[in-house]
């Protein structure tokens, strides 16, 4: 007897977690749960899937992952793909189910909640909320009859989970993501999680703490329309780039951030936000020094040291909202 095994492949962020928790509530199976830290993009690569197989690939660039994407479907693997980033160039095969949609008001939970229909929209709300589509979250939650203090309390949620993706390695974050995706797949709803589990407000706790470590440090340059932090080569910055970066948008939702991290081989890693007001944009700038992401947000793993005043000059003169 032939037996099918299934392997859940995402980022370890918020949208990346809660989208798989979707997709297994709607469907119920063991699977190889395959994830990592935020940066960890090219995970199809660990996927040793054959004929006969199922993988579920939930919020990674198809464009960084498209040769193992390639071996897996000729293998006779059948893939469905839920992402929001760049794609490239299409990918036709019979074993190959695309949701890919790159518009800037969409992250992959909610691709998947539309997919099943709003059936499990709480975790969709929360993975919105930490890619920091505050407004579509909000949209999502009232359409589901969500209120106030549910709003707020998905809103933590989603920020924690996405906090807890970030850094360089495992010893950074408070947990592995997919140790967190553990107790996440105890629950149906994610306030039954908040209510049944500690470690989320523990998180959080973690966050708030290195959030106001970081509103210490002055701008490196900054105008009306931008604005250029860079951070210190330690584990509480590595933490926080991510929900830092979505801070600086949602309180200044008119300019761009740029943050700039010290990467451990020399020169620096780049995260970019799109004016929250003009979201778009943000992976053509990182796309010419290298890098990629989407229309809201976009990252640079490496920027070399002699680059970053050409960075920051591009970066000031960028054409905001628009995605060509």
């Amino acid at each position: 007897m032939v037996v099918t095994r299934r392997f859940d492949v995402c980022n370890g962020d918020a949208d990346g977690l809660c989208a798989v928790r979707q997709w297994r509530l709607h469907e119920p199976a063991e699977a190889t749960l395959i994830t990592g830290l935020k940066r960890d993009i090219e995970l199809l690569e660990r996927v040793d899937a054959s004929a006969g197989d199922e993988v579920l690939v939930c919020d990674i660039s198809l464009a960084r992952n498209r040769p193992a994407l390639m071996r897996l479907l000729e293998s006779g693997a059948r893939v469905r793909y839920f992402d929001h980033h760049d794609p490239g160039a299409a990918v036709s095969h019979p074993g190959f189910e695309a949701h890919i949609d790159t518009a800037a008001d969409v992250c992959t939970s909610v691709l998947v909640d539309h997919a099943l229909d709003g059936r499990y929209r709480a975790w969709a709300v929360a993975g919105a909320f930490g890619d920091n589509l505050g407004r579509v979250a909000e949209r999502l939650a009232a359409a589901a009859d969500l209120r106030g203090e549910q709003i707020a309390s998905l809103r933590m949620i989603g920020e924690a989970i996405n906090y807890n993706a970030y850094g360089d390695d495992e010893a950074d974050v408070f947990m592995a993501p997919a140790r967190l995706y553990a107790l996440m797949s105890r629950y149906q709803d994610p306030l039954e999680m908040l209510a049944g589990e500690a470690v989320l407000r523990e998180i959080d706790a973690r966050r708030q703490d290195d959030l106001a470590r970081a509103a210490r440090i002055e701008p490196h340059w900054q105008d009306a329309r931008g604005s250029v932090l860079l951070l210190p080569a330690a584990a509480w910055s590595r933490r926080v780039v991510g929900c830092l970066a979505n801070q600086l948008a949602n309180r200044e939702p008119r300019r761009a951030h740029a943050l700039l991290l010290p990467a451990h081989s020399g020169g620096w890693r780049v995260s970019v936000r799109a004016p929250l007001d003009a979201p778009g944009g943000a992976a053509a700038l990182c796309s010419r020094f290298g890098g990629s992401g989407r229309a809201a947000a976009g990252g640079i793993d490496h920027l070399p040291e002699a680059e970053v005043e050409r960075f920051i000059r591009a970066f000031g003169a960028a054409r905001w909202g628009d995605c060509a």
